[in-house]
Order: structure tokens, then C-alpha cells, then sequence
């Protein structure tokens, strides 16, 4: 097993997967379900589904379909996307979703992290944090499919999750999604020294490399993409995938 998750984080939107660039310009790249049974076949550990039509439409989870990737997934999976409640947060673990996603309705309302935490266990709680920076350089805390700002500053809000009782963070970088260039190191550095809780690095990987400078340099617990996982060279033609565990060894070390 490796010392380091790699997660594939796959975007829903009207049922299907989609993948964004900076949040924006979703393309369709397949259904879930199919998705589920190509990662079941490469021995994935873990998978991530974050609902960003869900957040965009204020609807709540599709729990329907959520049912439905529980039932053929053979690894634990997290999701996010329209999650605004207490009664939200206990479906979905009782669907067999292992980890709930908060992220816009946290921000809103951030007493909501420490009721999911005492209804099912800080384990089960992860913190989605959408950061994008201001052309004068300034990290900002963004919600909403970053379509709202919300003047927090990332490194407070990573604080406060974890006292709060947010068991784990996600990272994500809105100005390298999508775009495969690498992980915002600075901002996951910065996140990362802050806490004592686990952060998983999203937004931006193209590489496996960038995987390792994620861990060694930004002080990542785990990792997770998107496009790397869906597209295939140059022109992004589709095709789900997952690299080899021998390939991964020779940048993530297994202990």
C-alpha cells in the first residue's frame, strides 16, 4: 500500500463527469458509474466526488445517484456538492459515503463542520477549501464554484476547520486547475504548517512528479487530480486511467 493517497477527484455535474479549467469551460468526459468500474479494476485506494452542479443550481446531494456509486464502488469514497445540513451530512454516510465534503455552506456557516463532527466523527468530515489569488498576489479563501469571495484569508480558515473539527482538508487551487502545471506549493506550504490534520493537495497536477513535490515540498498527506486521470496527451483526448503502483513507488516511497 502506499505511504501516500493518490486520489483520483472526479467532477459531477447533471449525473455525468465533467472536468473544469480554472473552474470554468466544463467538459463531459463520461459517467460515473463506468468511471467507478475502471478505477475498481486498477486497485484504486480511495476516490473523490465533488457535485459542482449541485452548488451551482442550490440544489441538494443527488442521493440517488450517490446510492448508486456506492453500491459498485469497492473503495471508500468521499463526496461534496450541495451538502447544507445536519440531515445531508447523516444520508450520505448512511448511503456508505466514508467522508463528507463541506465547502460553500462551511463557509456560510461554519458551525456546520463542528455538528457534522459530533454526528459522525471528525473522520468522516473533510473541509473543501477553493482558493484563488488576487492580482495584487493575496490568497483568498472562495465559494460558490469560486464565483463568490469570501475575504477569509486560507491559512485562518484551515485553523479554524481543524478546531472546529473538520477531520482533514482539501486544497484546491482555482487558478492551476485544470491548467496541469503543478501544485500551488506556496499556498499548500503555507496551509500544511498551519494545522496538524491531514491536507489533500488538488488542482493542478500533471505529472507524478508533481505528486512528490506536493508531499516532500509542500508538506501534503495525500494527493489528488483530475485531468491527469481523464485526459490522454496533448489534444485531452478522454481516457480514464490510473498509474501503475510500480510506477507511483518510484516518486512516492511505500513504507
Amino acid at each position: 500500500m502506499l505511504r501516500v493517497r493518490v486520489i483520483p477527484c472526479l467532477l459531477l455535474s447533471n449525473g455525468g463527469l465533467v472536468k473544469t479549467v480554472k473552474f470554468d469551460n466544463a467538459k463531459y468526459v463520461g459517467d460515473p458509474i463506468n468511471a467507478v468500474k475502471i478505477f475498481n479494476e486498477k486497485e484504486v485506494d480511495e476516490l473523490l466526488f465533488l457535485d459542482i452542479g449541485a452548488t451551482a443550481e442550490g440544489r441538494p446531494p443527488d442521493f440517488g445517484l450517490i446510492e448508486e456509486i456506492a453500491s459498485e464502488a469497492f473503495m471508500p469514497f468521499g463526496y461534496g456538492g450541495g451538502v447544507s445540513t445536519a440531515d445531508d451530512v447523516e444520508k450520505l454516510i448512511r448511503l456508505g459515503v466514508e467522508k463528507v465534503v463541506l465547502n460553500s455552506a462551511a463557509v456560510e456557516n461554519p458551525d456546520l463542520i463542528s455538528v457534522a463532527s459530533k454526528l459522525v466523527g471528525r473522520q468522516s468530515v473533510l473541509l473543501a477549501m477553493d482558493v484563488k489569488k488576487s492580482v495584487f498576489g493575496r490568497y483568498e479563501v472562495v465559494s460558490r464554484n469560486a464565483k463568490k469571495r469570501s475575504g477569509i484569508n486560507p491559512v485562518e480558515w484551515a485553523r479554524r476547520a481543524e478546531e472546529a473539527g473538520a477531520g482533514e482538508i482539501i486544497l484546491n487551487s482555482v487558478d492551476c486547475d485544470g491548467v496541469m502545471a503543478g501544485y500551488d506549493i506556496k499556498l499548500l506550504k503555507s496551509v500544511t504548517s498551519a494545522v496538524s490534520i491531514p491536507v489533500v493537495a488538488v488542482g493542478g497536477a500533471g505529472s507524478i512528479g508533481d505528486f512528490r513535490a506536493a508531499v516532500v515540498e509542500g508538506g501534503a498527506s495525500a494527493v489528488a487530480a483530475g485531468s491527469l486521470f481523464v485526459f490522454y496527451g496533448k489534444h485531452r483526448a478522454v481516457l480514464i486511467t490510473y498509474p501503475e503502483y510500480s510506477e507511483l513507488e518510484e516518486y512516492l516511497e511505500t513504507e
